[in-house]
């Protein structure tokens, strides 16, 4: 079974004994909620205004609507502590946080990075300039997947779809004047995510910000590359030691971070329905934790640093109950599959990214309004940190006006709209709540039958996962072309197409600057010193349960590159080669 029919959600948590034939049963846990819940948190945290109200300033907002006693019995009562119960409490179907945008708005995390560290460090500052509130890194391919910009392979790609990083010089450079016991910063980073996070450790201690105060993410999701992107390096096994080893290192030292993002959104972009990518998703999140459990880590100790990362679609209902069933279904796994007694490991914390599939090259205008939509979703779900993509992704990697009007799009939803007044402000619609059911429901269904496969990585290595995603691609695909599904501007309203005035480029000098100061750097360093620590790496690779985490921050220091370590770590584990069903 993928979980079980559970206990009243309420009973834990709420504060309240729940006594049967009690007319007042919801009031009485409710007002139990806002005692011990609510209100500690808001004695913490002050809410962002005074006083909550519509636009007819007599109309006041509580901070969450439910039942009434009027129309409610024992049954009625039972039936919704159950599935929804309160915000900020198990199954947090209704939200992670008690008072969740009234206390504090979703983090607005722009995407971003380009070209040199120099010029991607710009974009940051003047995306925080304009009001963004964390950072999104976006890496080159050949960071991704081990290179040095000096590498054969390297070359035409250097900067192109992200940042170049190759040396803590560039991590430096890259966050240079940025207090990283102030800003959060997530990296979408894999395969090699250990070592990109051993680079923001080493620039942190140069700031003086201890370990302990830093705030982030890497990506650090492995199963996704192989099911959905590609930028893998290592085999399965191996690449889950690495994980778990951060997982380790972190859960020690680095208490605030985020060690892993499980992702459906590259789920979603390969062609998932919604179900595949709550299902799939949350199956490679099963993996992981039960990994870290075989290596002898406590559920406790590093459940509460696993976030997640969703796309937000088009079917604007749906994502909303795509949303709310994720985070309910996780709870109980967490709590009946796993054993894990924190409710902060029971806690489904995600960030979303706006569809990129979605975009359409024609009419790119149109996606302004496809963003709007997708983003208000998102919100409306109750995520904690949102990027919204920029009319001109389709195209190529956003201009600054682009991006400019992305995150003016989040502003004005979180300041003139009125939707982060409210708790899940959607919550008690029957076809919410139908939606949210069927979705949890079938979802289940397919982590049944990958459990029955041995589980997400035996599932991905038969390639099941693959498949369903490419049969649910072609479906999609099919629908557009034969008209079932509008797409406006493409297969209807296709008049005016005109393309943005302008598009970003990356200059080609990016690469020969970026090997220009490898060279340099190569020159400069302490070569004994380099090898020392990379024969090290090799040693302590080749031991089972031999922690990596502190020799990447060693190697990185003492000027090791990305791809040195890498390469070294290639000729112990091998790289990982896609099975002969592809």
């Amino acid at each position: 079974m993928c979980i079980e029919m559970d206990e009243l959600s309420g009973k834990p948590q709420a504060g309240g004994s729940q006594t049967h034939a009690n007319p007042n049963k919801l009031r009485t846990l409710k007002q139990a909620w806002q005692k011990n819940s609510l209100g500690p948190v808001v004695r913490r945290f002050p809410e962002r205004k005074g006083k909550f109200t519509t636009s007819s300033p007599s109309i006041v907002i509580q901070p969450l609507y439910m039942p009434s006693d009027e129309t409610s019995n024992d049954g009625t009562a039972d039936e919704y502590l159950r599935k929804l119960g309160f915000p900020g409490e198990y199954p947090f179907t209704r939200g992670v946080q008690p008072n969740m945008y009234r206390g504090r708005l979703w983090t607005m995390r722009q995407y971003a990075g380009f070209g040199s560290a120099a010029e991607s460090n710009r974009r940051y500052h003047y995306l925080i300039e304009q009001g963004q509130t964390g950072l999104s890194v976006a890496f080159d391919l050949p960071t991704q997947i081990g290179y040095d910009a000096d590498h054969d392979l390297a070359q035409g790609e250097v900067g192109k779809v992200g940042v170049s990083i190759s040396s803590l010089q560039n991590m430096r450079t890259l966050l240079r004047d940025i207090p990283l016991d102030k800003v959060s910063v997530s990296m979408t980073i894999n395969a090699p995510a250990a070592i990109l996070l051993a680079m923001v450790i080493a620039v942190a201690k140069e700031q003086g910000v201890p370990p302990a105060q830093l705030r982030g993410t890497v990506q650090n999701d492995i199963l996704k590359e192989y099911i959905a992107r590609g930028t893998y390096i290592f085999p399965p096994a191996s690449s889950m030691r690495l994980m778990t080893d951060l997982f380790l290192y972190c859960a020690q030292r680095l208490p605030r971070w985020n060690t892993i993002s499980v992702s459906g959104y590259h789920i979603r972009e390969a062609g998932s329905s919604a179900v595949q990518e709550v299902a799939f998703t949350l199956a490679n999140a099963v993996e992981y934790v039960q990994q870290a459990i075989n290596v002898g880590l406590d559920v406790d100790l590093f459940a509460s640093q696993i976030s997640f990362f969703f796309n937000a679609h088009n079917d604007f209902l749906e994502e909303v109950a795509k949303f709310r069933a994720a985070r309910r279904l996780w709870a109980k796994l967490m709590r009946q599959r796993f054993g894990a007694t924190n409710p902060k490991s029971w806690r489904l914390r995600f960030h979303t990214q706006t569809g990129g599939s979605t975009l359409t090259t024609q009419q790119p205008d149109n996606n302004i309004v496809r963003v709007t939509v997708q983003a208000l979703a998102a919100i409306l779900g109750g995520t904690q940190s949102l990027h919204t993509n920029s009319k001109d992704e389709a195209l190529a990697l956003p201009t600054e006006k682009a991006v400019e009007i992305a995150l003016r799009t989040q502003q004005i939803l979180a300041g003139e709209s009125g939707v982060g007044d409210v708790v899940d402000p959607l919550g008690g619609s029957y076809y919410i709540e139908w939606l949210t059911d069927e979705i949890e429901s079938r979802a289940c269904e397919y982590i049944e039958r990958i459990d029955e496969m041995g589980g997400a990585m035996q599932a991905v290595a038969d390639g099941f996962v693959q498949r369903e995603i490419q049969e649910s691609a072609y479906a999609s695909l099919r629908a557009v072309e034969s008209g079932a599904q509008t797409v406006v501007g493409v297969n209807r309203y296709q008049g005016g197409t005109a393309l943005p005035e302008e598009t970003l480029r990356v200059d080609e000098v990016v690469q020969n600057e970026q090997i220009a100061a490898l060279t340099a750097l190569r020159a400069g360093r302490d070569q004994s010193k380099v090898s020392a620590i990379l024969q090290r790496i090799d040693q302590s690779a080749r031991k089972a349960g031999e922690p990596l985490m502190p020799l990447f921050v060693e190697a990185v220091e003492s000027d090791v590159t990305v791809g040195e370590i890498c390469d070294a770590l290639r000729a112990v584990f091998g790289e990982y080669q896609p099975s002969s069903w592809v």
